[in-house]
């Protein structure tokens, strides 16, 4: 199993029996557990010694759409995130994202596309909507995003390697780039922007890391039911 852990990052580790119910790491190990893990360095791997619950996210699971969300930002996490790298704000903002979940405070979907975009931030691929990067110049608006450079183009430079979106998709992402996630309710998305979305930073991260989410699958499906 692996640990996403605020001061090591993502680490690989082993908890002896677990797995038996009478284990007392049983329900410490289980998918979507917030605690605190004392932890020592074995000759491969790290091991668990001991390990309290702050907060339990099972009900996740009992929801077909909000496990399948919830299971796609862990899915990234291990796809975009070296071993031992820590990176306190990424963890910051998967903790907030899974705690707006909990609370129904924000729109799942609106709230997955956000997490994309910090965490195309977190890791060096951060999306620049604010000037071309051909020519520099400052963009008020622009159909346009260069998938090359992940940024915007303006209307006076020749828009190649990239696609074309609607102005509000645009717009959207300049928002979900500068708002903090705990303040997104706020915002109201049309379908037909919230599927470009989709469409768009699906492709951005499939094109930037070593594997696709496989639970993009699931959620292309959900999307056209």
């Amino acid at each position: 199993m692996w640990l996403y852990t605020e001061k090591l990052g993502k680490i690989t580790c082993i908890a002896k029996g677990a797995k038996k119910n009478r284990s007392k790491y049983f329900s410490n190990t289980m998918q979507f557990c917030y605690g605190n893990y004392v932890i020592y360095k074995g000759r491969n791997l790290f091991n668990i010694s001991e390990a309290e619950i702050i907060d339990s996210f099972q009900d996740f699971l009992k929801d077909l759409d909000t496990l399948t969300y919830c299971s796609y930002l862990c899915e990234l996490i291990d796809i975009c995130v070296q071993e031992k790298e820590s990176n306190r704000y990424l963890f910051k903002e998967l903790m907030v994202s899974f705690y707006l979940i909990k609370t129904n405070a924000i729109d799942i979907e609106v709230l997955t596309r956000a997490f994309e975009v910090k965490l195309l931030r977190a890791t060096g691929y951060e999306l620049n909507l604010d000037r071309c990067s051909f020519c520099g110049k400052k963009i008020n608006k622009s159909n346009y995003i260069n998938f090359q450079y992940l940024s915007g183009i303006c209307d006076e430079c020749e828009k190649i390697n990239g696609v074309y979106i609607n102005l509000e998709t645009y717009n959207v992402l300049k928002y979900l780039l500068k708002m903090p996630l705990e303040k997104l309710h706020r915002l109201s998305i049309s379908k037909n922007t919230k599927k470009e979305l989709f469409k768009i930073l699906s492709m951005i991260i499939s094109q930037n890391y070593m594997k696709k989410p496989k639970s993009l699958q699931m959620l292309n499906f959900m999307k056209e039911d």
